[in-house]
């Protein structure tokens, strides 16, 4: 009688079937330690949805697929002590990234990567729909790619004659606390485009999202270049990680 089949077993220890769905488990998940634990947030997140999974267990998760090594439990919760949330988290600059112990480059990777998906999901959903009438998801989009940036972003938005997305572009990155931003620039843009309208934005890496003077300022200059090509400065937007103003609400345009 041959002797029974061995349970192949990965290169650090964990189980095949801890990452493999569909796999017989032979084994009671509470007797397996640290496999058991992530194989049942693995099945908590088929069976019941991304809400059933708390936002450090998200982040262990990811890690894992990073650092199959490491024990991520305890760089999950650095992480969200240290940058807050976790849009936080992965929104976080590289350099400041790669001083949590333990994450490293592939760690830092799998982070960025979350984040490019999730704005990638973001942008398709604010470009496959006029912007205006759909101005909480643009909201998210902009939140998710620039609250948490450290230095002032300028970008613009560029719209069609259906207030449709064709460009998002970063017209120039700047200080702590300003951005240049030159009209003529943002108006050729457009022309080039065949742009008929523009959504201006810009971080403020304080996190208070109150316009200053100079924003101010800045907007007038660019709806006084666009008006007579007939490109309309539909808003500019400052967000910041506690929110987000609008000048066109603030009645500042």
């Amino acid at each position: 009688m041959p002797a029974p089949a061995r349970r192949k077993s990965t290169p650090t220890g964990l189980s095949e079937a801890s990452f493999l769905p569909g796999l017989p488990l032979p084994e009671d998940p509470a007797t397996l330690g640290a496999d058991g634990h992530r194989l049942r947030m693995r099945e908590r997140l088929l069976a019941a949805g991304p809400e059933a999974i708390a936002d450090h267990e998200m982040l262990e998760m990811v890690l894992f697929l990073a650092l199959p090594r490491r024990d991520t439990k305890p760089i999950a919760r650095e992480l969200l002590t240290r940058f807050r949330s976790f849009g936080g988290v992965i929104g976080a600059p590289v350099p400041d990234l790669h001083m949590v112990e333990g994450l490293g480059t592939a760690g830092v990777a799998a982070l960025k990567l979350v984040q490019a998906a999730a704005l990638r999901l973001l942008r398709h959903e604010v470009a496959s729909a006029p912007v205006l009438s759909h101005w909480n998801r643009l909201m998210d989009y902009l939140r998710a790619g620039m609250a948490h940036e450290k230095v002032e972003q300028f970008r613009a938005l560029y719209l069609d004659n259906r207030n449709r997305l064709i460009a998002d572009e970063v017209q120039s990155h700047g200080t702590v606390n300003h951005a240049p931003a030159y009209p003529r620039e943002v108006v050729k843009r457009a022309l080039e485009l065949h742009a008929t309208s523009v959504i201006l934005v810009h971080n403020h890496p304080s996190g208070d999202p109150t316009p200053s003077r100079a924003d101010i300022e800045m907007t007038k200059l660019i709806v006084e270049a666009a008006k007579p090509l007939s490109i309309t400065v539909h808003d500019h937007i400052i967000v910041g990680h506690d929110g987000h103003a609008s000048l066109r609400s603030l009645k500042l345009m």
